[in-house]
């Protein structure tokens, strides 16, 4: 799964930072991939989570609801992204590389863990972490 996220980072336009998300079914097939699109498209809200949860909503079942999906991104998810795994009703998590600036999936927060929610995925992070965090690593160093 976490190779499949790698591959859609890849795909990131070359402005955006190669972030990779996949939705898979309760059976492993792909529902829906994207990569971060922020600066290619002007969307603040165009994460490759986001992107990919609308895209898989679209496809899967109950409209919104993911239950039973697994959401598989390269870099551990922000607090909107977060939230909107909660929302989706994403059943599992799996990402790549920790985020202890913004991450909201055991980092910096929580979210996903909030007993106060009326949902909490499973996560496993640090999934290829090294190939994550490669990718991220040779983006920002040639931006800087």
């Amino acid at each position: 799964m976490m190779r499949a996220a790698l591959a859609a980072a890849a795909a990131a336009d070359p402005a955006d930072v190669p972030v990779g998300a996949v939705v898979f079914d309760d059976d492993g097939n792909e529902l829906a991939r994207a990569a971060n699109a922020r600066e290619a498209s002007g969307d603040p809200t165009a994460h490759a989570e986001v992107l990919a949860l609308r895209a898989a909503a679209k496809v899967h079942g109950d409209g919104w609801r993911l239950e039973g999906a697994t959401l598989a991104v390269t870099l551990e998810p922000c607090t909107m992204c977060a939230g909107a795994l909660v929302l989706a009703r994403v059943s599992r998590v799996v990402f790549g590389a920790w985020e202890p600036k913004t991450g909201a999936v055991g980092s910096l927060w929580d979210v996903v863990r909030d007993r106060r929610l009326n949902h909490r995925p499973q996560v496993r992070g640090g999934v290829l972490e090294t190939e994550c965090v490669l990718l991220l690593d040779n983006f920002f160093g040639t931006q800087r």
